[in-house]
Formats: structure tokens, sequence, C-alpha cells
């Protein structure tokens, strides 16, 4: 429950602002160990505001693992180091996860563990992370080079969104003019071009016809968009291999699948090179990283694969045998398992990929642009034809 309070500091300063808690007695507790004294409280609605978000981001998640590292690195304890993150946070949300972090702690918990109470902020492949570099005294390590993952993580989310949100809006904006065209302007020059008492050519019949049935049977088209989406539904309901089947339709889309399935495999092996690098076994790091993908075909190649490699096959082998990489990328690595740098090659993997990745979105995009302007001409070059053409003919005879 989310708490609004006015509290006094020790030096007698008023302080207000806003606190979680499970009620007013650990509202109270928390504002102690806090150094502040409870004057008043009163709850709120758990539910966000319209400018105001609960969700902990990537960002936050950066200034943690920068914070941490630099502390960490400095020999600052720990402690010392998240009460230090927690009077400079400004996001309200993450600065309760770090104060019930830091309570968890001083309870007895490592930080890894408090952290996987809260698992909505620190995914399993994070909190495992966090773990792997207590255990091997390489944390500051590996909170670094989890910064530069969840950096590299975020330009290939804006990289995603870029190239799915310029065929979104262009298609929207070719939509918006399809109805205005046929329910707005084809239906003022109708009478006028039927006034013309002429036969009139095939395409401006059909182009009237269109236009008459979007005006006037316009409630067929609702009925069929709500009649896909409901039989959309119900297969999501009905059938237990939809997200599966969805998750290959969408590898299969022209162009933008195999950008997808790239930035997919570019994601787990950086955090396979992670997780090897911090000493995670192979099988616990596959096991992990099946989640990570965030589909469920690529999620079923990766089982089949720590399948494999649990019966005593090698990576490079186990990966060959799924096709879940180009022999390009198998023979990077066959070379790491044979020379005992195999956290190198899944570096090298994930440089490829994401290099890769850029080169197909910018192609894509190239594509995808003159794509979009030469249907949007097609549509009003037909439209302006089937309009112009009856009036053209018209004029000519008029001339004769």
């Amino acid at each position: 429950m989310l708490f609004k309070y006015r509290a006094i500091d020790q030096e007698g300063l008023t302080v207000r602002g806003k606190l979680e808690a499970s009620n007013v007695v650990d509202l109270e507790a928390r504002l102690v160990k806090l150094g502040l004294f409870l004057i008043q409280e009163q709850a709120l609605s758990d539910s966000p505001s319209l400018f105001t978000s609960k969700k902990v981001g990537r960002k936050e998640l950066i200034t943690f693992c920068f914070h941490m590292e630099q502390m960490t690195r400095a020999g600052v304890p720990l402690l010392e180091g998240l009460t230090d993150l927690r009077d400079t946070l400004e996001h309200p949300r993450f600065r309760d996860v770090i104060a019930n972090i830091i309570e968890d702690i001083e309870g007895g918990l490592q930080m890894s563990q408090a952290m996987a109470n809260h698992p909505a902020v620190f995914a399993p492949v994070f909190v495992n992370l966090i773990q792997a570099g207590e255990a091997t005294g390489r944390l500051p390590d590996v909170l670094k080079n989890l910064v530069d993952t969840i950096k590299w993580q975020d330009e290939l989310a804006a990289q995603t969104k870029k190239l799915l949100m310029y065929p979104l809006f262009v298609g929207s904006v070719v939509g918006g003019v399809v109805i205005f065209l046929m329910t707005w302007l084809v239906p003022q020059l109708v009478k006028f071009i039927q006034s013309m008492q002429q036969e009139l050519p095939w395409n401006t019949r059909l182009l009237i016809a269109i236009s008459d049935f979007m005006v006037h049977q316009w409630w067929v088209i609702v009925l069929a968009i709500v009649g896909t989406v409901a039989a959309w539904a119900l297969w999501k309901v009905s059938d237990p291999r939809y997200q599966f089947k969805v998750d290959k339709l969408k590898l299969k889309l022209p162009f933008i699948g195999a950008v997808l399935e790239k930035i997919m495999l570019a994601r787990f092996a950086n955090y396979f090179a992670l997780m090897y690098d911090a000493g995670i076994a192979i099988l616990d790091s596959l096991k992990i990283l099946e989640g990570v993908v965030g589909n469920k075909v690529v999620e079923q190649g990766l089982k089949d694969v720590r399948a494999q490699i649990g019966e005593g096959q090698g990576v490079a082998a186990s990966f060959e045998r799924v096709r879940l990489f180009p022999p390009l990328v198998i023979r990077m690595l066959r070379v790491g398992e044979s020379t005992g740098a195999l956290d190198k090659s899944l570096q090298n993997v994930s440089y490829f990929y994401n290099r890769d990745v850029k080169e197909s979105i910018e192609k894509v995009q190239a594509l995808i642009e003159p794509a979009m302007t030469v249907l949007l001409g097609f549509i009003l070059g037909s439209v302006m034809l089937s309009v112009l053409g009856p009036i053209y003919d018209l004029l000519t005879k008029i001339k004769t």
C-alpha cells in the first residue's frame, strides 16, 4: 500500500513524501530506519496516475548497476552504497524497492537473495549474475558488464521499435486516407459524375461501388472486424500451442521476421556470454535464458540444445543440430569451445548479430519507405483517375 506521510528528521525539519508499506506500523518502522519520525500519514490508491509510472525501467537499472559498481570497486560497504543510492533516487517505486533490499540485507540475506524478492524489477538472469558475482568475488565486474548489457539492450529495443513503428504509422496514414476518400470525397463527386449521363468506365463503376458499400454497409465491415477479433480470442483460449504458433508466424514474416530472429539471438548470445564469464554453469545458463529470448520457437530450440548438452554433446554441435545459428556462428562457437574461450566467442556472436541487425533494419527501412510511398501514390492515383477520367472524356467530346 502506498502512503503519503509527513514526518520530522533528527534536526526537527518537516519532511513530506510517499512510501510503500504493509500498514501504518510498517510505515513508521521504515521511516525510523530513514531517520524520520512519523507525524501524519494518508493511504493512497495503488493505481498509478496519468503522469506517474510505477514501472522500473532500464534507465533506473543502469543507474543502480553503475552506482553499485563504483561503490563496490571503491571498497564502500554494500549497505552504505545502497543507502546512498536510495537517498538520491527520484523514482518513488525503485526507491522503495532499494529500501526493502536494505532491510532484507540487514535481516541476513545476500543482495541477490533480497533482489529475488522483487521479480517484477530484477529478472532471473539479473539475479543469477549478481549471485555469481557475490560467489566469485567479482561483483564490480559483473555490475560493469550489466551496465554495458542493459545499455545495449536499450539500444536494441529502440531499433526494434524503429523497425515496427514506421510501417504501422504509414499504414495508419494510408488507411485514414482511404477511408476519407471513400466515405467523403468520392460520394461528393458521384452525383456530378452520374449527371454527365454517359457510360462510365469499369474503374469508375468499381470505385463508386466500393464507396457506396463503405458508406451504407459499414456495419458489415465492423461485424467482420469484430468477428475476426473474436475468432482470434477464441483461438488464443482454446489452443494450448497458440503462443508457439504465433511466434512461429512472426519469424516467417517477410523481411521483419528475419530481423526479429536476429534480435532474439543477439540478446541470447550477449547474456549467455555474460553468464558464462561470471562462472554460471552452461546448463544453468541455458535454462535461465530460455525465458529471455521472448519467442516460444527459439525457446524450444534452446531446450533442445540444453537436452543435447546434458547428454554429453558439445555446445557447438548441439546448436548446429538445432539450426539456431548460421554456419559462420557455429564455427565461431566451435573455435571458442576448443580453445576454452567460449565467452569471447559468444561476445563475437553478439557483435556479429548486433551489426547484422543494424544493417538489416536499414535495408528493411530502405525498402519500406518507397514501398509505402508507391502504395499511397497508387491509391491516390487510382481514385483521381477514376474520378477525372469520365470528366476528361466529356470535355474531349465537347471540343470535338
